[in-house]
């Protein structure tokens, strides 16, 4: 039988009111245990917030709370479900919570709320998934593509090439039940035309990776060049707050600093490093090293120069590679040396702060954050979905393959059956254990 969970669904504190969910068959029994006058939820109006109060074992008065009850399956599990709105006082929460614990309710693990919705038919693996990056979602577009997959887009689109697929594999089948007739050469085109079609649906879908990528951890921009060449100072008129220590000590940022911009929508994760240059201090030369190793994860490379200085080349072509990269001439109030003269690069000024604005349309230029690109995008796939959409692709060009060397209807069946396997797992119609922990155990408690 399952059991009855409780948690703080509310962040950890000190806020006005704090929010307490119990989910599960003995849901309503055991907050009526912990009410004063033994007062029974299932008699509360359904969705209504009922005033009351929580007692301790003595009849103590615990908390004068807010109860919201919700009949499964009308609710987000899908079970009975109760929602006790409570002063937001980290003690007053922990109290509540414990009393809960004492009458049998067992403390809910991470995204376990969520699981039960998605156990329970409520949402797809997708809409679960959607709901964590709705949560931690940092800029307007991300929110917009959470809402998106909130609402099953992805499951829908990964549901429409599954039942394509499932119509192929029909097909195909027919001729394995009666082995005297042959695929012909028409047919053979027809299903071959078919196959090709999901492919391009699937490809399509694969497309949004980067931007889901994207939106969801951020623009890697790393922030580098020599000492003294104004990289913090670039750091804190972006961010529009000093975040980092700047000083005309050289070698004074020593390890990284990281900090998230919005721009026009899109997160960018900014990283400050230290200079780049020869030196004998052992923690300099670490941080050196950690410059080295943030540039070879890089989506985007700020290389700020002094522009009152010579040009001194840290990075070859080689090393940027298909990177974006970016050379911003700071100091550009004062006199610039010669050899920035003929440089591509945005002139800047970060005492004065002149030039930022054209820096930033330079990098939202550079990466294509224009609304043709981003703003259209209804789905932004993750990780876990590319992984099944790229192995389903190879599942169907060997489907394909199978089909045009003429080899039998049984080996093409297997192929397209992998791969209808392979786009089930993105919304969960085909699960594991495994798999189901893995995503769950990412959310945070009380979800």
């Amino acid at each position: 039988m399952e059991t009855t969970i409780a948690a703080i669904a509310t962040a950890p504190g000190m806020g006005a009111v704090g929010m307490i969910r119990v989910s599960g068959p003995d849901a309503f029994a055991r907050v009526s245990d912990c009410l004063q006058g033994g007062r029974r939820v299932e008699r509360m109006k359904e969705r209504y917030a009922t005033l009351t109060k929580v007692v301790d074992t003595q009849g103590l008065v615990l908390d004068e709370v807010l109860v919201t009850c919700f009949h499964g399956p009308r609710s987000y599990t899908g079970e009975d479900t109760v929602e006790i709105a409570c002063h937001g006082g980290v003690l007053v929460m922990r109290r509540v919570l414990e009393r809960l614990l004492d009458v049998g309710v067992q403390p809910a693990g991470a995204g376990e709320f969520s699981q039960r919705a998605f156990l329970n038919g409520k949402m797809d693996l997708t809409q679960a998934e959607a709901v964590m990056d709705l949560i931690s979602a940092q800029t307007e577009l991300a929110m917009r593509a959470a809402h998106e997959q909130l609402q099953g887009t992805l499951g829908d689109a990964s549901e429409s090439i599954r039942e394509d697929i499932l119509g192929i594999a029909a097909h195909i089948e027919a001729y394995i039940d009666f082995p005297d007739e042959d695929i012909d050469t028409d047919t053979g085109a027809a299903l071959l035309g078919r196959i090709r079609s999901v492919g391009s649906k699937i490809q399509k879908l694969l497309q949004t990776a980067e931007q889901g990528r994207i939106l969801r951890e951020g623009v890697r921009t790393v922030i580098f060049g020599s000492p003294n060449a104004g990289k913090s100072s670039l750091l804190n008129r972006l961010l529009g707050y000093d975040r980092a220590i700047v000083s005309d000590i050289e070698g004074t940022t020593r390890d990284t600093v990281e900090e998230v911009l919005n721009l026009q929508g899109i997160p960018v994760r900014l990283i400050d490093t230290a200079g780049m240059r020869q030196s004998e201090d052992r923690i300099e030369q670490q941080g050196v090293k950690r410059t080295r190793d943030q540039l070879e994860t890089a989506d985007l490379i700020l290389e700020v120069v002094d522009g009152t200085q010579p040009r001194v080349i840290h990075l070859s072509d080689e090393e940027i590679g298909r990177r974006h990269h970016i050379v911003v001439i700071n100091k550009a109030d004062l006199e610039l040396h010669a050899d920035w003269s003929n440089v591509a690069g945005v002139k800047i000024s970060c005492t004065e702060e002149v030039g930022l604005d054209t820096l930033i349309n330079t990098i939202a230029h550079e990466l294509s954050m224009g609304a043709g690109e981003w703003g259209g995008h209804a789905v932004a796939i993750n990780t876990r979905h590319q992984a099944c959409l790229k192995r389903a692709k190879v599942a169907l060009e060997a489907a394909e393959f199978t089909l045009e060397d003429g080899q039998g209807a049984e080996f093409i069946s297997v192929e397209l059956r992998e791969a209808m396997e392979l786009i089930g797992e993105i919304a969960g119609r085909i699960d594991t254990e495994e798999l189901l922990g893995e995503i769950f155990s990412s959310f945070c408690i009380g979800k």
